[in-house]
């Protein structure tokens, strides 16, 4: 083997030195990527850098040229006052997958992270009422929401971005990002279905959100534009944080299908659909009953939100509802709503109602978290397969079991709907 190293390599490895790293602790340092002490089965700290580097390599100045997704921003520290932004990759054309996460369904979690590092941050502080009167910068980033392809974009920041290399696998991947000084965008192909909405300033958010969805529009723009305030009644639009409008969408939109979905008869079996993703594991068990949901996660040790090794138990938490639905914020967080979305979504398609409950495994193989919509879409992925269907509770749920490395008891534990169905006599019994 040769001891020469190319041009590329010292590229590579001066990039390394320049990324900065937060929030380092001595099981990273003992470990540095090689040794797998924290249980995971590749290290998610080299994979963020290797996508890191990537993109650093290509930034030289302050100024980017390339063609946005259409992607944007909200933050949600210093709320009222939070940054916003576009989001612009440092080259040009058919952009499109970087931010629509709809089409990532059976990519890799390295690639999957190579797109969100991909995409470069301008921010600016904005002050969340903006969106009732408009400023130059908002009104380019809601025009930009409005679109339906990728759009060539020009940035210009401060200073240059530089890469900031967390080690806590907890956060999302997130690319490189600089204070901004201006930014600019070619003509903009608008959807016409958001453009109707965000000029409709008679019309309440939760009613766009419905109507752009039921008109087709892909959940990621919704809530992009969301984000921007670009809904509701003129006096009350506001910016909201990306992450709180991911839920909110998830949520408006899936209580709008169960609404719907309870007027119509159950299905008539019991049916079990399976499905593997970026070492996950999902099982769905649908009831012929009258609507309930209970969503249950299971993180497995070495896992994000499980990283002790001592343990052989996973950390497990779930939620609930039954028909008349649920006045708390679930404590599993936004994954509930994403997932009550998928399952409500299914139920609407097929003109019937049911109980559904969802399980989540997820093994080591899951080397970091990245967002909401993987549960989503691989749950919407999942229900679009043929399921096995039994006539008796105690047969889906066997066959249910084989699915999952955790037993019986450890589900039942943590489960209202396997007690109610295991446990409870109906009042049918006494007929």
């Amino acid at each position: 083997m040769s001891d020469v190293i190319s041009p590329q390599q010292v590229n590579e490895l001066t990039t390394f030195r320049e990324i900065r790293v937060a929030r380092a602790n001595s099981l990273c340092l003992l470990c540095k990527g090689g040794r797998r002490l924290c249980g995971k089965l590749s290290c998610p700290i080299i994979a963020k850098a290797q996508s890191l580097a990537k993109t650093t390599l290509r930034i030289t100045s302050t100024h980017i040229q390339g063609s946005t997704p259409p992607g944007v921003f909200v933050g949600r520290l210093g709320y009222p006052k939070v940054f916003i932004g576009p989001m612009v990759p440092p080259f040009t054309g058919n952009t499109e997958i970087l931010d629509t996460p709809e089409l990532w369904i059976g990519k890799g979690i390295q690639e999957i992270i190579d797109y969100r590092f991909s995409l470069i941050r301008g921010k600016a502080i904005a002050n969340i009422r903006e969106a009732q009167t408009g400023t130059r910068l908002l009104e380019s980033l809601q025009e930009l929401a409005l679109g339906r392809s990728p759009v060539d974009a020009e940035v210009v920041l401060a200073k240059v971005p530089k890469g900031v290399l967390t080690l806590g696998s907890d956060i999302q991947p997130f690319g490189p990002s600089a204070p901004l000084r201006s930014f600019n965008a070619s003509d903009v192909s608008v959807d016409r279905r958001l453009e109707k909405a965000f000029y409709d300033r008679d019309l309440k958010a939760n009613g766009a959100v419905v109507e752009l969805y039921d008109s087709g529009v892909y959940v990621t723009r919704i809530q992009r534009a969301f984000s921007l305030g670009m809904f509701g009644l003129g006096k009350n639009r506001k910016l909201v944080p990306t992450r709180w409008s991911i839920t909110a969408v998830d949520s408006i939109i899936s209580q709008e299908l169960i609404n719907r979905i309870k007027q119509n008869d159950t299905i008539d079996e019991y049916r079990v659909y399976s499905f593997s993703y970026l070492d996950n594991r999902y099982v769905a068990i649908l009831m012929p009953e009258k609507w309930s949901f209970e969503w249950i996660e299971a993180w497995f040790p070495g896992t994000t939100w499980n990283p002790d090794k001592g343990t052989r138990e996973p950390a497990m938490m779930g939620d609930f509802e039954n028909y008349w639905g649920r006045n708390t914020y679930p404590d599993v967080g936004g994954c509930y709503y994403s997932s009550r979305l998928a399952v409500a979504e299914r139920l609407f398609q097929e003109n019937r109602q049911a109980a559904a409950l969802v399980l989540r495994e997820i093994h080591p193989g899951y080397i970091l978290p990245v967002g909401v919509w993987n549960v989503r879409e691989s749950l919407r992925q999942m229900l679009k397969s043929e399921p096995e269907k039994f006539d008796s509770f105690n047969a889906a749920l066997n066959h249910a079991m084989a699915k999952l490395t955790i037993p019986l008891k450890n589900w039942i534990r943590n489960s209202q709907l396997l007690k109610q169905s295991l446990y409870q006599k109906k009042i049918t019994e006494f007929s």
